[in-house]
């Protein structure tokens, strides 16, 4: 299951990428390239379709037509829209995404003002109101914190369209958003250390991260929440978690989990031989020592669905229902996991 939702991510990728280079594409030809079935790309059309995102055409599949003048690029209908993109950062995690945004947004003929904010919400909504106040954007890409219901009833209220990124409300709303599967991306890891031989697998977690909140499994120890930044309680956690029998380690994020890897080697414990590691985020897990392999949140694949997703709501208006669209994670396995355990 974890590799088909991995590879249709990849397909949609691919099928919309060759839309919007030649503007069509047919079923045979595309199952060809791919080494896929004829159904499985109608399949995905299909699924594309459902998201306004392809028009289906016997045969093959158009971009969508139906709100634009016939014989004009879909870039000339939406070339006057101007979107706002705030973000709670414009370095760590972030810069994939906006680049994914601003690769959608120049094939659209999008403009897109962007913003930086923090993780406060006072600081959320002062950048969102001096972009709606400046009259000019027409939607808005927001990644606010959402610690509880007032921030997203808020955004509701505001007067133009908004597609959260990287965020889900917790409650139902009639919101579009577009995240990372990140329960996904989980089991991900976790199946690659069971593959290795791993049963006792622990958890680690950045506090107050929004991407630990999505971050549990049935089958991991529990979940030892770690500061920010790491702090010398590493070390006695670590420690714990080789008391408790485990034998990896599945760390959010990169600095902590580099963090991990220094305390297992102050205390004589090799990596991966005495304990796999697995990052998650993959900003810097190449820098530890020794690589780590890391979870990889589809960044740019966010950035650019979320364009798409507020462009499709600009055109197609309010009628138009809301979604909500999990993006996969990929595995880039490096030198901290592939240690066999014996059994």
């Amino acid at each position: 299951m974890t590799d088909e939702r991995l590879f249709q991510v990849q397909r949609h990728e691919r099928l919309l990428t060759e839309l919007h280079t030649h503007g069509a594409v047919r079923v045979r030809e595309l199952a060809r390239d791919l080494g896929v079935s004829e159904l499985t790309i109608r399949r995905d059309i299909a699924a594309l379709a459902a998201r306004n995102l392809v028009n289906r055409v016997h045969g093959g599949a158009t971009l969508p037509s139906r709100s634009r003048p016939a014989g004009r690029p879909r870039a000339a209908v939406t070339s006057g829209f101007t979107i706002g993109m705030v973000v709670p950062s414009l370095d760590f995690y972030w810069p994939p995404v906006i680049a994914g945004a601003r690769a959608a947004a120049g094939a659209l003929g999008v403009t897109l003002q962007l913003r930086g904010s923090s993780y406060e919400p006072d600081e959320d909504r002062r950048q969102i109101r001096r972009l709606v106040e400046a009259g000019e954007v027409r939607g808005l890409l927001l990644a606010p914190s959402l610690d509880d219901d007032a921030m997203i009833d808020w955004i509701g209220g505001l007067p133009i369209p908004s597609v959260l990124v990287e965020r889900q409300p917790r409650r139902r709303h009639r919101t579009d958003w577009v995240r990372s599967d990140h329960g996904l991306g989980l089991e991900i890891a976790v199946q690659h250390l069971s593959e290795h031989g791993h049963r006792r697998i622990g958890l680690l977690l950045s506090r107050g991260s929004p991407t630990s909140a999505y971050l549990r499994h049935p089958d991991l120890l529990p979940p030892v929440l770690l500061d920010d930044p790491p702090h010398r309680m590493v070390r006695e956690v670590v420690a714990g978690c080789r008391r408790a029998g485990a034998t990896a380690l599945i760390v959010h994020s990169d600095p902590h989990a580099i963090a991990v890897a220094q305390a297992c080697a102050e205390q004589g414990w090799r990596v991966p031989e005495d304990m796999a590691l697995i990052s998650y985020d993959d900003e810097v897990a190449h820098l530890g020592e020794p690589p780590l392999t890391a979870v990889r949140p589809p960044k740019n694949h966010v950035g650019r669905l979320a364009v798409e997703l507020i462009v499709s709501r600009l055109l197609d208006g309010s009628q138009r229902p809301a979604q909500g669209v999990l993006v996969a994670p990929s595995l880039v396995v490096r030198q901290s996991s592939p240690f066999h355990v014996r059994v």
